[in-house]
């Protein structure tokens, strides 16, 4: 099965301070890569692919777990998926690479945009 530990890291990671349902939502987009032909299909695969997730190249995950986030990892696993489908994330307030913005755009959480 899946680490939950190790998920609900990179959503802490990633998604600290946002919403209950923005955490989840990363938890998905993360499970949902997993599924996806276009990724790795194992979660540390998915996890340390290179550039994916900057909280993992900066070290952020490793910081103590934001206290929901191994529920929202949990959530997420169950199935729930905030995001519909979601591949990709990010904050539009941070400097992203302009291609993100081809992608079509789901819904927005918090400080997130979800999009496939």
């Amino acid at each position: 099965g899946i680490d939950l530990y190790l998920l609900a890291r990179v959503i802490s990671g990633e998604a600290r301070g946002e919403p209950y349902l923005g955490k989840v939502a990363v938890g998905a987009v993360i499970l949902n890569r997993i599924e996806s032909p276009k990724f790795p299909n194992t979660l540390t695969g998915v996890i340390y692919q290179p550039y994916a997730f900057e909280s993992v190249a900066n070290g952020q995950i490793w910081r103590p777990l934001a206290t929901d986030s191994l529920r929202a990892a949990q959530d997420a696993v169950s199935g729930w998926d905030p995001s519909y489908g979601a591949l990709y994330f990010w904050n539009p307030s941070k400097p992203v690479n302009p291609w993100v913005w081809t992608l079509t755009i789901i819904r927005r959480i918090g400080n997130h945009v979800f999009a496939r």
